[in-house]
């Protein structure tokens, strides 16, 4: 049996050889690598850090975007014992310094001159690095301090020409107990903490992904991925278990190229958060309402018919002749566009990290392109329920994978037990232990039931959980994600706890509220000046009050307030993986929120 996530990429490597296995689009162009120069790479970058002095239990920072040399960095490290701490490369220098010092990380590698002044900047703050591992050294001024990345490469070659069997050597001496990354929560409240993943969580969460019968993928399958690598998310479930699987993997250059990219590489399978499908979804939305009134109802009538046949998937049984017939027409006329933007293979798109709308899900399922929604999180490694093709409820996180024990505490919060979890939090004793019940459980933090045929149904943060003076309880994230439905609003976001009435802030999504005044005949000089204009401040309260009408009289939203500068991960409101910090926008907003209160 394969012990670690080494012994996987080595199997792999010897099964696969010269077929491609991984390339990334850079500066318009494929770059490429195929299973045994993959190999090939790491293994000379990881044996160059050893020979640097990294040894079996340092902690070596990756701070770059998603490319090639990162995933060579990772399996290198990973196989010479090193522990890999992943940073975001959007971090501020103040935030990497952190991660670097909490870490204890002595080696760095950064991706070129922007991502080094970050690192410079840690030690002179204190941090105690030894070498700086520069991927692209244009403008840099390389001192003894820094290396280049290729430099350090022919470092490993020579090493692995002077004793070629040490790189072996070094991957069987890792074991399941060891550790082989931190991942750092994303921070939404208080200040990051390194969840600890050891070799043997990775490889129970291979192993849960793969009892699932039918598999999900194999050798025969190909996914475009685009989510930062630091992710969680992107590296365990998609990045390690696509290997796992033997899947051929195409990285999108950037997300203004995503389109282009999907349709040249024609994914069988993709991975992604809720945002992607509902960007997507709001879009086709936008694009219907410029169209005649003729065409709108098409399109009305063909989610109707595609709502219709997905509920029949789900429950198993027969679709009647006569909707099989309307549903030909209405996927002709309307969800082939969909599935051919995606490439026109594509099968499933796995996502997680917040709850999906259901009407987007039902839209996606109905092209013919299946949401694996599941629930997931840094500490739980990957997903712990998930929707698949054969088994799902649409509104739910799935049902429990094997291996995994879920169950809801008495307050409704999700708790978790299995070997996928995490070993505890790096240098916090503390918070480790207080993260787990008396009998093992993990504390998720998120509130959730469970369906009469055991699909999970998340509701909310508990922490987010808002609770009225009346006593009201309401999960915020339930109705900020039916609001975002709407193109107008490109974030919403919900307060109210221990006051009589529910507020928001909201984003304005300008280009369309440009297209929305041309329709209802309001003109101005520039996009920006809607967010003043009484006329169109006058049709955004009617949107809102349509909103309002699909939710309980407690949940309604009494007053809002449009904020013009876009949340963002610069200005701290939301985190390294654009997860919005309610905290942090509440303290910044504290003005306009009590505002809202007093009027």
């Amino acid at each position: 049996m394969e012990q670690t996530i080494n012994h996987v990429f080595r199997n792999r490597v010897q099964e696969y050889q010269n077929r491609l296995s991984v390339e990334k689009k850079r500066n318009g162009r494929w770059e490429q690598a195929t299973w045994n120069q993959y190999y090939e790479r790491s293994r000379a970058l990881g044996l160059g850090l050893y020979k640097l002095g990294v040894r079996k239990g340092d902690r070596v920072c990756i701070v770059s975007s998603s490319r090639l040399e990162w995933i060579y960095a990772d399996m290198g490290i990973l196989s010479i014992g090193g522990i890999v701490v992943p940073i975001y490369h959007s971090l501020l220098d103040e935030e990497v310094r952190y991660y670097i010092n909490n870490s204890g990380a002595r080696w760095i590698i950064v991706e070129d001159r922007t991502q080094c002044e970050k690192a410079l900047y840690a030690s002179r703050k204190g941090a105690v690095i030894e070498k700086i591992v520069i991927m692209d050294t244009v403008g840099c001024e390389l001192d003894e301090k820094m290396i280049a990345y290729d430099a350090l490469m022919e470092i490993g070659r020579e090493v692995h020409e002077e004793d070629s069997a040490l790189y072996d050597r070094l991957i069987d001496e890792i074991t399941q107990d060891d550790i082989a990354t931190y991942i750092y929560t994303p921070g939404t409240t208080g200040i990051p903490k390194g969840a600890m993943i050891s070799h043997g969580n990775i490889m129970a969460s291979m192993r849960v992904l793969d009892a699932l019968d039918p598999p999900l993928c194999d050798e025969t399958d190909t996914a475009v991925g685009f989510l930062p690598l630091a992710h969680a998310y992107e590296r365990i479930t998609v990045h390690f278990y696509t290997m796992y699987r033997g899947v051929t993997k195409h990285y999108a250059e950037r997300l203004e190229t995503l389109p282009d990219d999907i349709r040249d590489k024609k994914p069988t399978i993709m991975f992604a958060v809720p945002q992607f499908l509902e960007r997507i979804y709001r879009g086709i939305l936008l694009s219907v309402s410029e169209e005649p009134v003729v065409k709108q109802r098409i399109f009305t009538w063909a989610q109707r018919i595609g709502s219709e046949v997905s509920r029949c998937r789900r429950e198993g049984g027969r679709t009647p002749l006569l909707l099989k017939l309307r549903y030909r027409i209405a996927y002709e006329l309307i969800f082939k566009k969909l599935r051919d933007a995606l490439g026109g293979n594509i099968r499933w798109i796995g996502v997680t990290g917040a709850p999906t709308p259901r009407e987007v899900i039902e839209f996606f399922n109905s092209a013919g392109v299946f949401i694996l929604e599941g629930y997931s999180m840094t500490e739980s490694c990957t997903f712990v329920a998930l929707n698949t093709p054969d088994d799902s409820k649409a509104g739910s996180a799935g049902r429990p994978l094997q291996g995994i024990d879920l169950k809801i505490a008495d307050d409704g919060e999700i708790l978790i037990k299995g070997d996928t979890l995490f070993k505890g939090y790096w240098g916090l004793e503390k918070e480790s232990r207080e993260a787990f019940t008396d009998d093992g459980y993990f504390h998720t933090g998120d509130i959730g039931i469970f369906t009469v045929d055991r699909f999970l149904i998340i509701t909310d943060r508990k922490k987010d959980l808002i609770i009225t003076s009346a006593g009201k309880n309401i999960a915020p994230q339930k109705i900020e994600n039916l609001f975002r439905i709407n193109p107008l609003f490109s974030q919403f976001v919900v307060f109210g706890d221990r006051r009589k009435y529910l507020i928001a802030l909201v984003n304005i999504n300008t280009e369309i509220a440009s297209q929305i005044a041309d329709q209802h005949g309001i003109h101005c000089d520039e996009p920006s000046d809607l967010l003043s204009n009484k006329d169109f401040i006058t049709l955004v309260d009617q949107m809102v009050d349509e909103m309002n009408n699909q939710l309980a009289p407690f949940e309604a939203i009494k007053r809002y307030r449009i904020i013009e500068t876009e949340f963002s991960k610069d200005t701290g409101e939301l985190s390294a993986s654009s997860k919005i910090k309610r905290n942090s926008i509440y303290t910044k907003y504290i003005d306009i929120i009590e505002s809202m209160y007093r009027d």
